[in-house]
């Protein structure tokens, strides 16, 4: 029962407080990889995994203990630090922070003030993109992070508690920093690379699942069926095949990066994406995580109940 209220308490502050405009620990986490790369880098797996491990294992540590000794002595303490721990690894609200000015440009016809926007949430070149590719940009943000930001955080929390959410969401940062496939990353990323995938394997699939309960079922599942596998992430593509198909509309596609316009598959089937697209894909998240809290509840009530049975 207390995991279930932690999860709920922390997404209603998440929903009240949104993410720490100062001081946030993720972007602590950041300085603190990059510091670490700076001293520690080498073109070598075993270089990645050292600076994997210093950066990620005593995060990981000081949370468990702190939540362990505190719980010992003052029950209450430990609640709150988890409360305030999951609080700060979810990033409900700020996808709606980020996204929902893209849409508003795009309704207003703004679309320089849509590209701008829009490149706060993806890596991709942005000044070219022409109003479909902007909305198919951040639709296919949300979706994605939807899974990086949320539903993992929460998995990983009902799973392992405050110590469980952090490794995820630390283990998500340094694969977003490190994790590429460049000459530079190639074999000092791997292990992040690697690490996040499996730290994804499920909440990823489970994501992609809660997509297809709230939107066009039958679509969803036949885009997760047929073209997750050609995405080149192995639990990105099934999240967005999966959250294209429920949206009933056409992502993925060709990208500009760097100056150079990459291949991508296709995702989805349906209409062109547009203003409404992104709308309608943080719905599918925000609907997503009440079904969580909600089976979080009902499965910490009927745990409770066979106990005391």
């Amino acid at each position: 029962m207390k995991t279930a209220l932690a999860m709920v308490l922390a997404v209603l502050l998440d929903a009240l407080l949104g993410e720490p405009r100062r001081h946030h620990p993720l972007v602590w986490f950041g300085r603190l990889a990059s510091f670490i790369e700076s001293r520690f880098y080498g073109d070598r797996r075993m270089a990645g995994i050292g600076s994997w491990c210093l950066a990620v294992v005593p995060a990981v540590g000081i949370t468990w203990l702190t939540v362990a000794v505190s719980g010992k002595a003052l029950p209450w303490l430990a609640f709150a630090i988890e409360v305030a721990v999951l609080y700060l690894t979810v990033g409900l609200r700020s996808l709606g922070e980020h996204a929902l000015p893209v849409a508003r440009a795009l309704e207003l016809g703004d679309i320089a003030t849509a590209r701008h926007a829009v490149g706060r949430m993806v890596s991709r070149d942005t000044q070219d993109l022409d109003a479909q590719r902007v909305a198919a940009a951040a639709s296919e943000s949300v979706l994605e992070n939807g899974n990086d930001a949320v539903f993992g955080a929460l998995f990983w929390f009902a799973v392992l508690g405050a110590p469980g959410a952090v490794l995820y969401r630390l283990a998500n940062t340094l694969d977003a920093m490190w994790g590429y496939r460049t000459a530079r990353y190639e074999r000092f990323g791997w292990a992040a690379a690697r690490i996040d995938d499996g730290l994804n394997l499920l909440p990823a699939r489970l994501t992609a699942f809660s997509y297809l309960l709230f939107g066009d079922a039958r679509n969803a599942w036949r885009c997760w069926r047929t073209q997750a596998a050609q995405w080149d992430s192995p639990n990105a593509g099934p999240v967005m095949a999966a959250g294209a198909g429920a949206l009933g509309v056409r992502l993925g596609g060709p990208a500009p990066y760097d100056g150079v316009w990459e291949p991508r598959p296709s995702l989805g089937d349906g209409e062109p994406p547009g203003a409404s697209t992104i709308r309608n894909a943080l719905r599918l998240v925000q609907r997503g995580v009440v079904a969580w809290l909600v089976i979080a509840m009902l499965l910490a009530v009927l745990w409770a109940g066979g106990h005391r049975a």
